[in-house]
């Protein structure tokens, strides 16, 4: 199995790094709240946990619509405020895109699975 890396590095190892910086730079005056560290530390799991669910094969759409509706209410943290209703119709819509989008590549086996359902 293939390891997933960005920019030649793990996922984990560039979260890690980010989150060093904001408290690095938090603690040379960086004028952040508490809510807005967690928020920044939210945002970039989630736009990485987004990027590797579109690297990984096969494409898991849950995984990609997971991560986007964590980023959206992340963004509160900077005043951002999405509603829940906005978050889901979001999250539907995305879905849907990329069902329309992946049913073009996406071929039924001819195994036992497919014989099995009829």
């Amino acid at each position: 199995m293939k390891k997933v890396t960005i920019f030649g590095q793990e996922p984990a190892v560039i979260v890690y790094t980010i989150n060093s910086l904001v408290a690095l730079l938090v603690a040379y005056g960086l004028d952040l709240s508490q809510v807005q560290v967690a928020a920044i530390s939210t945002i970039a799991t989630g736009v990485l946990a987004a990027v590797v669910a579109v690297m990984t094969r096969p494409f898991v759409v849950s995984a990609l619509t997971g991560a986007v509706s964590t980023v959206m209410a992340a963004v509160a943290g900077f005043g951002l405020e999405f509603t829940a209703d906005q978050i889901g119709a979001t999250v539907t819509v995305l879905s849907i895109v990329l069902a329309l989008v992946l049913r073009a590549n996406v071929t039924p086996t001819s195994g036992p699975v497919a014989s099995s359902v009829r």
